[in-house]
């Protein structure tokens, strides 16, 4: 296994990092998931990435009981953001929120500390001063090692950088970026913003929620993802920029064929293949989804290939916000639109 450097930290992951979101009510159950963690750990993997709202909880509570032991072994990631609870107050990124959300998390993982705990998403409501503030006492603390993003604009990032200097905050470390084949509007600023200030890059949906697992291809097959009824927009063929994201899965299914490779392996090696990239998140619900991930470890793409990805898939392009994540200016029309004045 080659490790790799997380940004400027000095600590080693492995190139891919795996994603517990299907552990628990979302997917896997208690010994599935023990035996995905399992092989997981035996082919090198050292690094595991969850988030308090997966199965609202339950994948915290899963990994805290098969961990054991080998807690240590592992860089341990979860996340914090989401809506966990009724109350106003049981989501978002203030402190009076994120500190009781990190206190949750630490007794469902079973541990005492987190490796790197990160903000799931930018919240508009909340300073980010008072966000890394808060971090920074959790740091101070020991129950918190590193602190990271999750799907940051670079110009929030660029903040972030600003205000861990000016104000003698714990830095943002890593950001978790949506990246594959078919969502590379990160390209644009957001990657080249993590190079140019030591951010470790964990990319999240490298196989695009299913679209890139090789089982869609514009055949009339029906198409089947465990996240369907979640985002069934997101797989609802009939709309135009799904009819052209499954058009260039068949290109580029076409094209990994062409190059004896699976579309599966020929996805995650190029996200890989990223300079600005540490690690690719896999989020398998099975055993088998794993083990059929490993592979495309030993996987290098030619520079023709790569050419070719580009001229079907225009760089630093995505098909929809769907496939990745609506700023607020983009998902409420009011935002964006002045009002009007008699």
């Amino acid at each position: 296994m080659e490790y790799r450097v997380l940004g400027r930290t000095g600590v080693r992951v492995s190139p891919f990092c795996l994603g517990a979101m299907m552990f628990g009510a979302w997917g896997a159950d208690l010994d599935e998931s023990r035996r995905i963690v399992d092989v997981a750990l035996d082919a090198g993997i050292n690094m595991i990435d969850t988030a308090d709202v997966y199965s609202r909880g339950e994948s915290e509570e899963i990994l805290g009981e098969v961990l054991g032991k080998r807690r240590d072994d592992i860089v341990l990631a979860t996340k914090f953001h989401s809506r966990m609870g009724p109350g106003p107050n049981q989501r978002g990124n203030s402190a009076s929120w994120l500190i009781r959300a990190c206190e949750d998390s630490l007794r469902r993982l079973k541990t005492d500390y987190i490796d790197v705990y990160q903000i799931h998403r930018p919240d508009p409501d909340t300073a980010l001063e008072e966000t890394l503030t808060a971090l920074g006492r959790l740091v101070d603390q020991g129950k918190v090692r590193y602190i990271g993003t999750s799907t940051f604009p670079a110009s929030t990032l660029v903040e972030a950088q600003w205000l861990s200097e000016a104000r003698h905050l714990p830095r943002v470390v890593t950001e978790q970026p949506p990246y594959s084949l078919l969502s590379r509007g990160v390209e644009v600023d957001v990657l080249s913003t993590c190079r140019r200030y030591g951010v470790g890059v964990l990319v999240w949906g490298p196989l695009s929620g299913g679209w890139l697992s090789g089982q869609w291809r514009a055949d009339g097959r029906e198409l089947h993802s465990s996240r369907l009824e979640r985002v069934p927009s997101r797989y609802d063929i009939t709309l135009p920029h799904n009819q052209r994201k499954l058009e260039a899965v068949e290109e580029l299914a076409k094209l990994a064929e062409g190059a004896g490779l699976s579309l599966l392996h020929m996805a995650l090696a190029f996200v890989l293949r990223n300079p600005a990239v540490t690690a690719a998140i896999v989020g398998p619900r099975t055993v088998e989804h794993l083990t059929g991930q490993l592979g495309a470890l030993d996987v290098t793409l030619t520079d023709d290939v790569l050419d070719r990805i580009d001229e079907i898939v225009t760089p630093g392009t995505n098909f929809s916000w769907g496939d990745v994540w609506a700023p607020p200016m983009i998902e409420e029309p009011a935002l964006r639109r002045r009002a009007v004045t008699s």
